[in-house]
C-alpha cells in the first residue's frame, strides 16, 4: 500500500499527542532492546531513541516511502529495517519493550496478532500500543457505509476493510491471557477541530482512505471522493466542527 509522507505529515501536531500520552507509560532501563512496529518516517522512533537513550531501538516499517525519510536520522543507538510486522514476528526476535504508535490497526486478525506480540517479550517486557478506534470514529463508519453502497461496491469489487480493532474488554483478556501486569487500557478523544470540511477529508485521505483511493482510477475516483465529501459534508453540517477522534492506548509488562 503506497503511503505518502506528505499527506500523513499534514496533520502532525495532531498525530504526535497520542504518541507522548503513550511514551508516559514506559518504564526505561540501561540496555533494554525496543522495537517501535509501523514506525513510518522515523521520526517518533527517534523522539524515543533520544528521550530513552539508554536503551537501543530498532524501527521497523513495510513501507519504502516511509522509511526513505528516516534515512536523515543520525542517533547512535537506533536503527531501522523494512519488514511487515508478520515477518517480524516469524523471526522471533525476543525484546525488552514492544511500541506501536497507530500502526497495528493496519494488520489483521488482532485475536491472533497480540498473543503472537506478547509471546516476544522478555521478561519484565513492555508492551505499549495505540490505536485509532476505528469502528468508532465518525469517518471510518461514514466510509464504510459509502463502500458498501454502489455505484461504488462494484467500482471496488465488493471491497471493503473491516477494522480488526476489538473492544476494550477484548484486548483486556489478551493481554491479561499473555501474562501481562500493571495493564492500563484507556480509550481517550483527540478533538480534531475543522475550519472547513476538506479538512476532515484530508485527514482520513492519508490514512483510511488509502487502501480505496489505490482501488479506483479516473472517473470511479473523482465520483467516490466527491459523493465522501459530500457524506462528510452532511454528517458536519456545522463549522467549525469539532470530530472526537477515538484512540485506544494500552500497556502492560509481562511477568
Amino acid at each position: 500500500m503506497p503511503w505518502n509522507p506528505e499527506v500523513y505529515n499534514k496533520f502532525k501536531d495532531i498525530r504526535y499527542q497520542p504518541f507522548y500520552d503513550l511514551t508516559e507509560f514506559i518504564q526505561p532501563f540501561d540496555g533494554m532492546k525496543a522495537i517501535d512496529l509501523g514506525c513510518g518516517t522515523g521520526e517518533q522512533t527517534a523522539i524515543l531513541a533520544d528521550q530513552f537513550n539508554q536503551a537501543h531501538f530498532t524501527g521497523v516499517d513495510s513501507s519504502a516511502e516511509m522509511l526513505e525519510k528516516s534515512k536523515s536520522l543520525e542517533i547512535p543507538n537506533l536503527r531501522f529495517r523494512k519488514a511487515t510486522i508478520e515477518e517480524t514476528i516469524l523471526s522471533g526476535e525476543k525484546w525488552d519493550l514492544i511500541f506501536s504508535n497507530a500502526a497495528l490497526q493496519w494488520s489483521d486478525d488482532h485475536e491472533k496478532l497480540f498473543p503472537d506480540l506478547l509471546n516476544l517479550l522478555h521478561k519484565n517486557g513492555q508492551f505499549a500500543v495505540q490505536m485509532p478506534v476505528q469502528p468508532e470514529n465518525k469517518l471510518n463508519k461514514i466510509l464504510i457505509e459509502l463502500v458498501d453502497e454502489e455505484p461504488f461496491k462494484t467500482f471496488l469489487k465488493g471491497y471493503k476493510r473491516e477494522s480488526p480493532v476489538l473492544s476494550i474488554d477484548d484486548y483486556a483478556q489478551i493481554l491479561f491471557d499473555g501474562g501481562l501486569q500493571d495493564i492500563e487500557i484507556i480509550q481517550k478523544v483527540y478533538p480534531i477541530i475543522a475550519e472547513d470540511h476538506d479538512t476532515l477529508y484530508n485527514f482520513i485521505s492519508g490514512s483510511a482512505l488509502i487502501p480505496y483511493m489505490e482501488r479506483l482510477d479516473g472517473e470511479e475516483k473523482e465520483l467516490f471522493i466527491a459523493a465522501y465529501k459530500e457524506r462528510i459534508e452532511k454528517h458536519f453540517p456545522k463549522l467549525p466542527a469539532i470530530y472526537s477522534f477515538k484512540r485506544l492506548l494500552m500497556y502492560g509488562r509481562k511477568a
